[in-house]
């Protein structure tokens, strides 16, 4: 029973992910960093910022993309496997979207409150990567909640079994 579980998950992920490349991979390869910088009073510096974020972003759904692949195609179906993927995917991806490394847009933890996007940036950003930031957040909020479980569980097993 807890096979298929972990099995549906991995497989509403691998979609969710194959998506949002998608979506990341069609705004980077249609945008320039001129395109962008006109778009918005932000500083050149800042867009590239976001600019670095987004493609960073994109290669670490790419990853978790392709390793929830691997495990689905796999026969039997290894599920300590997959919860090491999805737990990996956790940290990667989801902790990546909500908080990027370089700092350049935060989560504002009051917008559960408040009934508005909880994405948050620091200076004006421009308007296309606004919006593709927008579109996206509802399913990384969808999918963090889905996964919240293996933040906690995959680190206590892996604790046990040391």
């Amino acid at each position: 029973m807890a096979n298929t579980i972990v099995k549906t998950q991995t497989e509403q992920v691998e979609s969710f992910l194959g998506n949002t490349v998608q979506q990341l991979n069609d705004f980077l390869n249609e945008v320039t960093l001129s395109s962008l910088i006109s778009e918005t009073s932000g500083t050149k510096a800042y867009v590239e910022l976001l600019l670095a974020n987004t493609r960073r972003l994109t290669v670490f759904c790419d990853e978790g993309h392709n390793a929830c692949q691997v495990i689905l195609k796999g026969a039997p179906f290894r599920k300590s496997a997959a919860e090491k993927v999805l737990y990996n995917i956790y940290h990667q991806c989801i902790e990546e979207f909500f908080a990027p490394k370089n700092d350049a847009w935060y989560e504002d933890s009051r917008s559960a409150y408040t009934g508005k996007n909880s994405i948050q940036f620091h200076e004006t950003p421009p308007e296309t990567l606004k919006a593709v930031i927008r579109q996206l957040e509802s399913d990384f909020q969808t999918i963090r909640e889905e996964l919240e479980y293996y933040e906690t569980d995959y680190r206590t097993k892996m604790i046990q079994s040391n």
